[in-house]
């Protein structure tokens, strides 16, 4: 492709026709690429990876969005931007699928070996890896692809070993026995972020527990009978009056006869069940902590696949829920089961495999997190950090400052092994960054590495620093890091921005990013989560295809605000895509008004002799600054929508009508200042409508005479700023007053459903200023508004005329002849009546409790909605109504 098109802009905008083509320019042109340069300031956003197991969802579709228009708002500014593109290995997540692949063919990866299963691993993640960036390429996403890294790369996967063995040596890694999330399907340690908890309908046994001494019983209630088995206490709270006698007893555990204490914690809570709560250390983190500060014994009652263990006693090999019925069973049998009672309880779910997780103390390695916890509170209390929206830092901080010790094991076989080695003779462990073939102690062979690998969130931690060459000391690091912007969703502030903030301050001793920027969960049109289980997943590629990938980051990107939930919708997509289509008919006419013309100076000073080229030029000044600023502050909404309304309305809306009048008497200056306005708004517009931008700025700038220094590419082209020439206020307002007297006339025309082809008659009383406004732009007027004869001076009520008032501007529109008074204020009046009993009925369904509660979220908002939009028209019809009674 050549730097400019010189063939004639299609009649409609076809963005399949444009966007691969464009991409595949820019790439191929390196204008995506980013170096070092002293020259420059830095720009760095390091993409948050994807996981490398399928397609990219609407969510990845808004980080896309939302970076790539960062991105290339800072490659115009003239900073060195770079945007590191990469995948994440998911251990969990691939493993999954791969497993699902073999059992296809009736394998599982016992069968095949951990060699052979690795290999089916890395054939899926180098297909599905270059899939998800083909699919960012999709979306226009602007990435040094040339850096595109991988959590399992040489580089990351050294910076993996370097920080484990680092933080080993500093006694922060250590191996112990602490509560943990267990997955009994996929049979591994789950991280809180894999965990997702579901309101399930259950039910609360009230179980016996006889004392000891004969003397009477105590009463828990639980949701989980077969846990007991587990029980190393009962415990009561010491304000609780009702027990002061039963401290210090001791109780009979049910099925196994075992005694166990009657201890008093704060931590039970009085008004839950009946104030007793069943102490399991080994499954349960409440009773965990309970359990630790009583010295009590932790008993795990459960094999790693959930089924129970030799500790179950007459359950030992029983399937853990089936486990809980025979239990209740004998419970029942003994006269120990007082009751039984519905019970709607939040329980924790793999969000990989879909079971119910067990809570379970088991041996694993940890990180004692608190230090470097305590540094990432630090670094954002100092401003070193900024979180964006500022209400999150309190989240943040909150999160730090409880944060437990950090379980990094997994039991799977997919990610990167733990790099520790047990030494056979002499019991010693070996921890090394290279893989070790001796004991570091005894220099025995007879040494075997740890079956386990690392939580995924470990090599992601790492991954601002460990792309850019950590540990080494590279010259990408010195000018990259730390990153301008880490931007992500909110939902893994904790899991993962403050696991990069606490490893990057531990291996940079700097921050790994200066702002983070969080964004909200893209939902459906009705607030309703996306999922396939509801069917209101939208698939961003087929959403691209269908409507234009411009039209789909637009439409995500209109509905962002920093920290809050967005909709999408057909209509928003469609909107998208008209304004994509509007921009492109815009530009149709201007360039083909330009033929010929005398065109010097649309570059840089368009003239500004008439009144409506001082007032487009002071909007263009104006937006261009409310652009930059909103930008700046991460409104990238606000900008949008500021963008659209000056695009979409003052210029092709207004400006462009008020040229034709000038241009068909012969007045040449309007096409400069058409063009100037269309190429700079281009320019603008252009991070977050990248090809439909790019597309017609070659058509423009082709057939414009060509300036110094001129650029191949828009997305190189500077950044507009405001010109530096004072704004006219009075041209500004005066163009205001006349667009809403046309806009006045426009909706009593339609109101009144005048055809276009009939022009109304008009008299306008104005005071001085405002005269000499409307008076000026009298043949824009007749012409926007259909307007036949324009007369000036005062003009009292009339029969057959309808009055509107603008500002402190009288205009009195003649209907004699055209509009039968009496029948269209009969008609008004039949839909005003219609209207207030729609309203009426909408009001009563909605102040039902029975109709909100019962009826589905999604249609008790379209009938909200509706509600609206009916209250709206009431009071329009109104208006009108009054209008023609006076």
């Amino acid at each position: 492709m050549t730097s400019t098109r010189r063939e004639p802009l299609p009649k409609a905008y076809d963005p399949s026709s444009v966007e691969q083509r464009l991409y595949a320019w820019w790439e191929s042109s390196g204008y995506f690429k980013a170096t070092p340069n002293p020259n420059k300031r830095p720009f760095t956003i390091v993409m948050p990876p994807p996981n490398v197991t399928g397609e990219l969802h609407i969510g990845h579709a808004l980080t896309a969005a939302i970076e790539d228009a960062l991105v290339r708002y800072h490659r115009m500014l003239g900073d060195e931007a770079l945007w590191l593109p990469g995948t994440d290995h998911a251990s969990i997540a691939t493993q999954m699928v791969v497993e699902r692949e073999l059992a296809k063919v009736g394998l599982t990866r016992q069968e095949l070996g951990r060699e052979a299963f690795l290999e089916r691993v890395w054939e899926w993640v180098n297909h599905y890896g270059d899939y998800i960036d083909n699919q960012h390429r999709r979306l226009g996403a602007s990435c040094d692809w040339s850096r595109d890294s991988f959590t399992m790369d040489t580089g990351p996967s050294r910076a993996v070993r370097e920080t484990f063995k680092r933080l080993y040596d500093k006694g922060l890694i250590y191996r112990g026995q602490r509560m943990i999330n267990w997955d009994p399907q996929l049979q591994t340690v789950l991280s809180d972020l894999e965990v997702e908890h579901v309101e399930t309908d259950g039910a609360l046994y009230h179980i016996r527990y006889l004392l000891e001494d004969g003397s009477g019983h105590l009463t828990v209630a639980t949701t989980r009978p077969e846990t007991l088995l587990g029980d190393t206490a009962v415990a009561v709270n010491p304000h609780d009056p009702r027990f002061f006698a039963y401290w210090g007893r001791r109780a009979v555990l049910p099925v196994l006869g075992r005694a166990i204490p009657v201890i008093a914690d704060e931590a039970v809570a009085m008004d839950f069940g009946t104030g007793v709560l069943k102490i399991t250390p080994a499954h349960d983190p409440h009773d965990y902590e309970i359990g630790k500060r009583h010295g009590l014994p932790e008993v795990n009652v459960l094999n790693p696949d959930g089924s129970m263990n030799d500790e179950a006693g007459p359950y030992t090999g029983m399937e853990r829920f089936a486990a809980r019925k025979a239990i209740v069973a004998q419970l029942e049998r003994e006269g120990l089961l007082e009751s039984v009672t519905p019970h709607v309880h939040a329980v924790g779910h793999s969000q990989r495999s879909g079971v119910p997780v067990e809570p379970m103390v088991s041996t694993q390695w940890f990180v004692d997190v608190a230090p470097m916890a305590k540094r990432a509170r630090e670094a954002v209390e100092s401003g070193a950090i900024e979180i964006v929206p500022e209400r999150f830092k309190a989240t943040y901080d909150s999160w730090l400052r409880d944060i437990r010790d950090w379980c990094i094991s997994r039991q799977l076989w997919g990610g990167h092994r733990i790099p520790v080695w047990y030494c056979d003779d002499c019991r010693h462990v070996t921890v090394a960054v290279d893989d070790a073939d001796r004991c570091d102690s005894c220099a025995s062979s007879h040494i075997s590495q740890d079956e386990d690998v690392l939580d995924t969130w470990f090599s992601s931690g790492l991954w601002p620093h460990s792309t850019l060459g950590w540990p080494d000391d590279t010259d990408d690091l010195r000018y990259f890091y730390p990153g301008s912007v880490m931007e992500t969703g909110y939902d893994i502030l904790f899991f993962w921005v403050a696991r990069m903030v606490m490893l990057g301050l531990e291996n940079m001793d700097d921050v790994p990013f200066q702002r983070v920027y969080l964004h909200g969960m893209v939902r459906d049109a009705y607030g309703q989560k996306m999922s396939k289980s509801r069917g209101n997943v939208i698939d961003p590629l087929e959403a691209s295809d269908r409507y234009g990938t411009d039209a789909l980051r637009f439409a995500l990107g209109a509905g962002s605000a920093p920290g809050n939930d967005m909709r999408l919708s057909d209509d928003r997509l469609e909107a998208g895509r008209n304004f994509a289509n509007k921009i492109w008919n815009a530009a149709r006419f201007v360039l083909s008004v330009l033929e010929g013309g005398e065109l010097a100076g649309w570059h840089g000073a368009p003239p500004r002799e008439h009144r409506e080229d001082r007032w487009i030029l002071g909007r263009l000044d104006q937006v261009a600054a409310e652009v930059r600023e909103s930008i700046e502050a991460f409104q990238l909404g606000e900008a949008q929508r500021t963008l659209h309304d000056f695009i979409w309305g003052d210029y092709c809306d207004w400006y462009i009508e008020l040229a034709k009048v000038r241009m068909r008497a012969g007045d040449g200056a309007a096409k400069v200042v058409l063009a100037h306005v269309l190429e700079r708004s281009l320019r603008l517009l252009h991070p977050f409508m990248p090809f439909v931008t790019e597309e017609v700025w070659q058509h423009l700038t082709a057939a414009l005479p060509r300036e110094s220094g001129a650029h191949e590419s828009i997305m190189i082209a500077p950044y507009p700023a405001p010109s530096g020439v004072p704004v006219d206020a009075q041209a500004l307002a005066d163009i205001s007053l006349v667009t809403e007297v046309v806009r006045a006339i426009r909706n009593v025309r339609a109101e009144f459903r005048v055809a276009p082809s009939q022009p109304l008659d008009a008299r306008i009383e104005a005071p001085e200023a405002e005269h000499d406004a409307i008076a000026g732009e009298a043949d824009a007027i007749k012409q926007s508004a259909s307007v036949g004869r324009i007369e000036f001076g005062a003009s009292g009520p009339s029969q057959g005329s309808v009055r509107l008032v603008v500002q402190r501007t009288v205009v009195a529109l003649s209907m004699a002849g055209v509009v039968d008074m009496a029948a269209e204020t009969a008609r008004l009046q039949a839909e005003a009546d219609e209207t207030a009993r729609r309203v009426s009925s909408l009001e009563a369904q909605l102040t039902n409790d029975a109709f909100v509660s019962k009826a589905p979220a999604e249609v008790v908002e379209r009938e909200r909605q509706r509600l609206e939009v009916g209250r709206a028209r009431q009071a329009r019809l109104g208006e009108l109504l009054a209008d023609l009674a006076s």
